[in-house]
């Protein structure tokens, strides 16, 4: 069983004409990503394609990366 692991999660607010609502990346899993209507909708969206993702990750034998801890900011 893979402990829980802290990845970070990137929040982007979407505009009206993108459907509104909010979109949740993380960077350490490339592709992983979710949207919900509000920030606690998509933060348990995202949770859940982290868990899925590992778990497709572990079926085809892939590793698991670990959380970046050394991260920085831009524009």
């Amino acid at each position: 069983m893979i402990r829980r692991r802290n990845y970070r999660i990137v929040l982007k607010t979407l505009s009206v004409e993108d459907g509104g609502g909010y979109l949740a990346t993380v960077p350490d899993l490339p592709g992983c990503m979710s949207d919900g209507a509000t920030e606690a909708e998509v933060l348990t969206n995202i949770e859940d394609a982290i868990a899925q993702w590992i778990d497709h990750a572990l079926s085809e034998g892939r590793k698991i990366p670990e959380p970046d801890r050394h991260y920085r900011y831009g524009t």
